[in-house]
């Protein structure tokens, strides 16, 4: 009797486990198995934490690797830049790795570092491909690994990647080359570099840091220039698509349009302010249609820039869970055997 009851408990787990749902079987915990993630730099991966797996909804055939954007890290302390999306991809059966790269820097050099850290990834896992999530900055590093090591990466998807740009950084650079930003700005610049330093050692690894350099990557004009020299599924117009598969690459990109969503968070009135120096639809930070690479899953979420990575500690609009398109893009991958 003992041995069919308990038969009947792992049915039923695995049964609630097949239906996606992120919600742990609860009483059935006790019998999921555990799973962790990884936290990179350019010298080695570290176990981050780990989660009980109830579901496969998320298990893809390649590992994901996520690259955080400017001003962004891996995790500091219990505070994690992708907050609870790593606990949700791996609890629903994916092998998840959360890069760390410079918070400032130029789009290359951060690229460089990711690059590395994908190298580790596939010597670690044995795995012949990666799947690429960038947000923010990160997406055009997730862009430069698969431009140069294409046959080892499956998919590259973007969320709120200011892939042509963003007039907020703009506004900035056209400040720091007025008459007072010869003066002001390498102060500023410097103070800048020396908190985010602190940041990466915090988080695991220091790297050096440069301000002026991340910002002229994400100008209109910084970032046409890196879209010449790495063109895949860059839309050919204002506000189109781009080819979904490039080079055997699979590419896809998802934005938010809403720069307020909750009065508790106190970056969400920082966030309004930017928004305004944008003359279209944009998250705080980024347009919604320069958000735009490969197929366009949906570029209106009710998110803001920061909400996209469910931060600040997840204070976003109500009813809105920013945690749900990762997962689906996830089981989107592992539909298409990536």
């Amino acid at each position: 009797m003992k041995k069919k009851y308990l038969n009947a408990m792992v049915l039923m787990t695995g049964m609630l486990a097949s239906s996606g749902s992120v919600v742990h079987a609860g009483l059935f915990d006790f019998l999921a198995p555990k799973a962790s993630w990884q936290n990179c730099n350019v010298n080695s991966c570290t176990v981050g934490g780990s989660t009980n797996v109830t579901s496969s909804y998320a298990k893809t055939k390649y590992p994901i690797l996520l690259a955080h954007g400017m001003a962004g890290f891996s995790a500091v302390g219990p505070l994690q830049y992708w907050n609870g999306i790593t606990e949700d991809l791996v609890g629903n059966g994916a092998n998840v790795f959360v890069a760390q790269q410079a918070s400032f820097n130029s789009s290359e050099v951060r690229g460089e570092q990711l690059l590395l850290q994908t190298k580790q990834v596939l010597a670690i896992t044995g795995a012949q491909k990666v799947n690429l999530i960038g947000h923010s900055h990160g997406s055009q590093s997730v862009r430069y690994v698969a431009s140069l090591l294409p046959d080892k990466i499956a998919s590259v998807t973007a969320v709120g990647g200011p892939t042509k740009g963003s007039e907020v950084a703009d506004v900035v650079d056209s400040v720091v080359k007025s008459p007072v930003g010869p003066a002001l700005a390498p102060i500023i610049a410097a103070g800048v570099n020396a908190f985010f330093s602190l940041v990466g050692i915090g988080s695991g690894h220091y790297y050096d840091q440069d301000a002026l350099a991340g910002l002229n990557s994400l100008t209109t004009r910084g970032s046409a220039n890196f879209n010449q020299r790495f063109p895949a599924a860059v839309p050919t117009t204002a506000c189109g698509s781009g080819a979904e598969l490039v080079n055997g690459v699979r590419y896809y990109s998802w934005s938010g349009t809403s720069p307020f969503t909750n009065a508790l968070d106190p970056l969400d009135y920082a966030l309004t302010a930017t928004s305004l120096l944008i003359p279209s639809e944009n998250d705080g930070l980024v347009p919604r249609c320069s958000s735009h690479l490969g197929t366009v899953i949906r570029d209106n979420y009710a998110f803001n820039h920061l909400d996209e990575v469910n931060q600040i500690l997840g204070l976003v609009g109500f009813l809105q869970n920013p945690v749900t398109p990762y997962r689906t893009q996830a089981n989107r991958l592992k539909n298409q055997g990536l």
